[in-house]
């Protein structure tokens, strides 16, 4: 049993119910390398691969209330067109960080209309059960590696 704290590499490809592929380590080149138990990825994930040896490949189906959770329309804000001297540079579909004297927030516009600017703060991957097949490629303590 892979233990917190321990390095894995990982070789993985996320696709959406639809097939459509948003993560594919091997299109990096390389596996992807993590340490069990820090946030890095979703705990749903790290509970797979624990139970992995190494050349295991599994396929792991993680449901959105495990994954990003469920899309949340209260997350869509409109916001005074005003507020933005550069409005009409922004692109529909892209994410941009706006900053506040509290924190940084991170959305995507998604709309323009009378004045009115909406951002969406929703992960981009909000109500989506998420496929992975995962394979495991190494596993190494901490210090090592």
């Amino acid at each position: 049993m892979i233990r917190d704290g321990q390095k894995v590499k990982v070789d993985f490809i996320g696709k959406l119910d639809n097939g459509a592929e948003f993560s594919n380590s091997y299109m990096v080149g390389e596996p992807f390398e993590f340490m069990m138990g820090d946030g890095t990825m979703l705990a749903a994930f790290e509970d797979a691969v624990r139970a992995m040896a190494v050349g295991d490949t599994v396929n792991v189906r993680i449901p959105c209330e495990k994954a990003y959770g469920p899309y949340d329309e209260s997350l869509v804000e409109r916001v005074p067109a005003s507020m933005f001297p550069d409005a009409q540079n922004l692109e529909i579909g892209k994410f941009i960080v706006i900053e506040t004297p509290a924190e940084s927030i991170r959305a995507r516009f998604i709309k323009a209309e009378e004045g009115w600017l909406y951002f969406d703060r929703n992960h981009e991957l909000a109500g989506e059960d998420l496929l992975f097949e995962i394979t495991l490629v190494d596993v190494a303590d901490s210090g090592n590696k």
